[in-house]
């Protein structure tokens, strides 16, 4: 007894030492469950009228594009959102940066790799010195860069919703043969963000301009503020190293290109994607393939080594392909299908607190009426068209059109919202301001008319009994995702074209020339 006291004790200290450094990072436990904050400083948000938005502003880099929605919309600030659309050229790598405020990412086109750079979290990427020893000395004696470590790199494909918290730098690069479509809502009312309800990105290399037209956001990277002597003393190099990380007089802007590709060390493609089929996304045990270089090397290396901390963020999975038919939350082979991504698929999202639900509808097929019980939804477009009507609760349509490719438009939470698809189909991903968003479906199995008795649905619809009766069981046997049952004519969905769904967004090519 008087041996096992000490090991007691020493396992509290442990335990009581993970949490400390836990909350460090999250801010405790239960920090991830604080509400979210109200948009545009708590002012009134009626949302009398809603409206379709597009990019409104285009900033050009070196390698790629960034689309702006209007940051000032009166729509996106009640509802405290930010959103952009970027483009990525082939060997376009887009500067390290963070953010005030979490965001999620959702990739339309292309695959690359990315970093995301935890506070205290070991450089893990460092195993293999003797297995690439000579690759190392063959490297150094042609002049090129020195042995490296670094923080896990994490591969990215098209359908990947991945979770940017806020305050963390991240990087993206695009390894593919085409140009990376991405688009990102940053939630700049969460509890998070401690600044004012916009967004604000902080780079720490290059020269970037902002979609605003303040003069305030044309402006360097974060180093670039610091005074020249000062930084090169705490930093341990010249001044000319200095002045080359202030990126003076460089105007690349946030995307650059590189010339021979990107060297880093990083895990097969193939062995990758294969281990979030078999193992879920969890760390693979044993050996695993490599590449550095354009070489593939095997071993075992550090991976497999953890510690408390380590398995609660620094390994933590970031993404979810929601594109994937197989991981279907609802299913309708007539009518499409629905994938939900929460924190209880993805448990980085407890500390972004937003989630994301991507949609599928064939031809003239309909998403159930329903409302959004405890979130925001923000719908970006990404295949066909189709039209949506949003009711509010005095019983008034504040929105009733048309949507295609590349628009946005805002669902407020408790509004009542019906979507339809056109001949062509209709593709959406809806971002959703809450880690667990929940929904309330109007009509179908398992929604509120079918779960109030009959006689109430008579007495409050003025019915008879056969009509209350048919009323609940019309749809019975269909849950979310409605087939058309009645025809309709090609003139009422604006189109006479192919009843085929269109992929998501057109290939885009092309985006800007790099030899400019």
């Amino acid at each position: 007894m008087a041996t096992s006291s000490p090991s007691i004790a020493f396992s509290l200290c442990l335990l009581v030492l993970f949490h400390g450094c836990a909350a460090q990072f999250f801010g405790g436990q239960g920090s991830w469950q604080v509400p979210r904050g109200v948009g545009s400083s708590q002012r009134a948000c009626h949302f009398e009228r809603l409206s379709a938005l597009e990019p409104s502003r285009t900033i050009q880099s070196e390698a790629g594009v960034t689309e702006y929605y209007e940051e000032y919309n009166e729509q996106l600030q009640c509802a405290g959102l930010s959103v952009r659309r970027r483009i990525i050229n082939p060997r376009g790598l887009r500067l390290p940066a963070y953010s005030n405020a979490p965001a999620l990412v959702y990739i339309t086109q292309g695959r690359g790799i990315m970093g995301l750079i935890y506070p205290g979290c070991p450089e893990t990427y460092q195993s293999f010195q003797q297995q690439f020893e000579k690759s190392r000395q063959e490297s150094e004696s042609q002049g090129q860069r020195p042995w490296d470590e670094h923080q896990k790199i994490h591969r990215f494909r098209q359908g990947d919703i991945i979770a940017l918290p806020a305050g963390v730098t991240h990087w993206f690069y695009n390894d593919g043969e085409v140009p990376l479509v991405a688009i990102t809502v940053f939630d700049v009312a969460n509890s998070a963000n401690q600044l004012e309800p916009r967004r604000r990105e902080f780079f720490l290399a290059g020269s970037h301009q902002s979609g605003t037209q303040s003069l305030e956001q044309q402006s360097g990277n974060i180093l670039r503020g610091f005074e020249t002597q000062l930084l090169a003393e705490a930093l341990g190099v010249n001044r000319e190293l200095v002045r080359r990380l202030q990126s003076q007089n460089v105007q690349r802007g946030e995307i650059v290109h590189v010339q021979r590709g990107l060297q880093v060390l990083r895990p097969s493609r193939s062995q990758e994607f294969q281990q979030e089929q078999e193992f879920g996304g969890e760390r693979y045990q044993g050996e695993r393939t490599w590449e550095f270089g354009g070489e593939s090397f095997q071993g075992c290396g550090r991976t497999n080594y953890s510690n408390g901390l380590d398995e609660n963020f620094c390994t933590m999975k970031i993404r979810q392909n929601i594109d994937n038919p197989s991981r279907a939350d609802f299913f309708n082979p007539r009518a499409g299908r629905v994938t939900i991504v929460n924190s209880q698929k993805l448990p980085i999202l407890n500390n972004v607190q937003m989630s994301a639900t991507r949609v599928v509808l064939r031809s003239n097929a309909l998403l159930t009426p329903f409302w959004n019980i405890n979130a925001h939804s923000l719908m970006y477009v990404t295949g066909g068209h189709g039209r949506v009507q949003i009711v509010n609760n005095h019983g008034r349509t504040v929105f009733d059109g048309q949507l295609t490719q590349r628009q946005i438009l805002l669902i407020p939470q408790n509004f009542a919202v019906l979507k339809r698809a056109s001949r062509q189909g209709f593709e959406w991903v809806s971002f959703k301001t809450n880690q667990n968003a929940m929904v309330n479906k109007l009509f179908g199995k398992n929604s509120a008319i079918r779960s109030i008795p009959s006689d109430v649905l008579r007495v409050s619809y003025r019915l008879s009994t056969e009509q209350a009766w048919r009323l609940k069981n019309s749809r019975r046997e269909e849950m979310a995702i409605f087939a058309p049952r009645f025809g309709r004519s090609a003139s009422e969905y604006g189109s006479q074209e192919s009843e085929s769904v269109q992929r998501d967004e057109p290939l885009i090519t092309q985006v800007v020339d790099e030899s400019a």
